[in-house]
């Protein structure tokens, strides 16, 4: 099996699961404690806090832990709403988010907010004006996501975070796919709320963290008692908080290796797609301003969970469900203006630190093999 599939989940570096063992035997305090084992534990939450925030570029008491990106974005969003609904009652999103934004806020309309989803260029970019032009007096929040999850655009973050301060609203980006991958320093993204998801990033599944500015106000998502300055409740899970910190440690330390490495895998793949398929291979996505390690493509004449299915030592994606009796097109590439035949096409691969070029060669083979020889057959 080649996994090429990091974008959907990464396997735990040994580095992490190794710091967060002693956490599942020896050291099983609860942090509100105020005997030894407690205070280890809180010593362990707090240092881990402290490498969250150090990746981040931001304060401590500024990082709230959370069980992932969903439970992060339901936070910042549901929070703002909740707690600022007396000035306002209206949040500006894009059409390429991931439902753990749109789900909160249909939900939010069910209540009497209005929400605005603007639409994308074909490249996957938010347009600047676009959000200035949505801007109303009733506005509370604009939540756009740093890196799509589908094509890996990076969105404008920094131009909008600093027009919605102009306008004193609120922003949240979801950095779930960007953190550990591209800088994501809060003071650079110009953003109120930042969404992360350990899992990745080479944490396990099940913990994340929301970054809340100093002076920012959110009603808590889950009430009991005063946990994370009151922010979220429940007692913390140390050896998942304590696997994330060392998580964010490893990608503050190695975030350019990273990156360069995951550029050379991705790159290398996408020249050989292009030798094999020439102009039947269609990039979706923005050409540059991308993470390094997305890479989604289109096969003219193939449907995405079929071209997957003759290559099942590959694990790798596709947002799309087409196929012969049925063709139901990424929302993703929909709103990007991708044709049909192009969308029904689309699969994503996503590097990681593991992916090598023997991984790289071994599915250009396959694609090869199965494909072209098919294609010549039929």
């Amino acid at each position: 099996m080649v996994y090429l599939d990091y974008n959907a989940t990464t396997p735990v570096d040994p580095r992490v699961a190794d710091a967060m063992a002693p956490f599942l035997h020896e050291e099983f305090g609860n942090p509100s404690s105020l005997h030894a084992y407690g205070e280890h534990a809180k010593t362990a939450v707090e240092n881990a806090r402290d490498h969250v925030a150090a990746l981040l570029g931001c304060h401590t008491d500024e990082v709230v832990f959370t069980s992932g990106g969903s439970e992060s974005n339901n936070a910042a969003i549901k929070g703002v709403a909740f707690t600022l609904r007396q000035k306002g009652y209206h949040i500006i999103t894009t059409q390429i988010e991931h439902s753990a934004i749109h789900s909160p806020c249909k939900f939010l309309e069910r209540l009497g907010f209005f929400v605005d989803y603007l639409p994308v260029d074909r490249y996957g970019l938010v347009k600047v004006s676009d959000v200035e032009a949505a801007i109303r007096p009733t506005t509370i929040l604009i939540s756009v996501m740093h890196a799509n999850n589908e094509v890996g655009t990076i969105e404008p973050i920094q131009a909008i975070g600093q027009l919605a301060r102009s306008r004193g609203i609120l922003m949240h980006t979801d950095a779930a796919q960007s953190v550990g991958k591209i800088p994501t320093l809060v003071d650079d993204l110009k953003v109120d709320l930042l969404s992360i998801a350990g899992h990745k990033f080479y944490a396990p599944k099940g913990v994340g963290a929301l970054y809340i500015r100093q002076g920012v106000q959110l009603e808590p998502l889950v009430h009991g008692a005063g946990h994370e300055s009151g922010r979220r409740a429940g007692t913390e899970n140390v050896p998942l908080i304590v696997a994330l910190g060392k998580a964010c440690e490893l990608a503050a330390k190695e975030l350019d290796s990273r990156w360069g490495h995951s550029l050379a895998m991705r790159d290398h793949l996408y020249d050989n797609l292009k030798k094999m398929f020439g102009r039947k291979l269609h990039l979706n996505g923005h050409p540059t301003e991308r993470v390094p390690n997305t890479l989604n493509v289109s096969i003219e004449g193939q449907f995405g969970q079929e071209l997957l299915k003759k290559i099942p030592e590959v694990a790798a994606s596709t947002g799309s469900a087409c196929h012969s009796q049925s063709r139901e097109m990424s929302f993703v590439l929909r709103a990007m203006g991708v044709p049909e035949k192009v969308g029904c096409g689309a699969v994503r691969f996503s590097v990681g630190q593991w992916t090598t070029v023997g991984d790289i060669e071994t599915v250009s083979e396959l694609l090869q093999l199965r494909v072209l020889q098919s294609n010549a057959r039929s």
